[in-house]
């Protein structure tokens, strides 16, 4: 695969989405041991959009998200595919059309190789799946580190980043129960679907 290419646009799917019910998503097999991708890894992705759908539920209900899986890739507005590492980003989000409608072809980079700590190496790959899954929903970054919208490039400890989440873990099924959303990233999920 070649070297992925930052995206410098955002992908602003929300307008789109609140006339729809359903929003198709596909999350491509793992198969390809050079992405460093994990068989359970395509649960975190599921997971990270539930946490948007849950998010959600504060906005008008037409405006609501409801994702529905799809085996179709063709037809998926949300497609998440599994990337080597080669690129060295944490992930990226492309906008695509499909079928006339604003998708988002979201690489997941796994560059968690040699990470001993299997809860870590999870959290930083369902956290990667919810902050691109964010871009794909039209949230740009910003420079609050409690946000999931965080953008590196201000600075910070990642470290800390992914740490802080990982301490909310005693069992991967916490990654359910701790969504990993900040109450501003609530908030501006709210006011994009809001159209405000």
């Amino acid at each position: 695969m070649k070297k992925l290419r930052r995206s410098i646009s955002i992908v602003l799917l929300t307008a789109g989405l609140a006339a729809a019910s359903d929003v198709s998503f596909y999350i491509a097999p793992c198969t390809d041991p050079s992405t460093g991708c994990e068989p359970g890894d395509l649960d975190l992705a599921r997971w990270a959009l539930q946490s948007w759908q849950t998010a959600s539920q504060g906005a008008p209900t037409e405006a609501r998200l409801h994702f529905v899986e799809t085996k179709d890739e063709s037809s998926a507005l949300f497609r998440f595919v599994w990337a080597s590492p080669t690129g060295g980003l944490y992930g990226e989000t492309v906008p695509i059309e499909v079928r006339g409608k604003r998708g988002a072809q979201i690489y997941i980079v796994n560059t968690t190789r040699g990470i001993a700590d299997q809860l870590l190496r999870d959290t930083i790959v369902y956290l990667t799946c919810l902050h691109e899954s964010g871009h794909a929903l039209g949230l740009s970054h910003t420079d609050q580190f409690p946000d999931i919208m965080y953008y590196f490039g201000f600075g910070g400890d990642i470290d800390e980043y992914f740490g802080r989440y990982r301490r909310k873990l005693s069992t991967r099924d916490d990654i359910r129960k701790n969504s990993g959303l900040s109450d501003a990233d609530r908030k501006r999920l709210l006011a994009q679907l809001s159209g405000r």
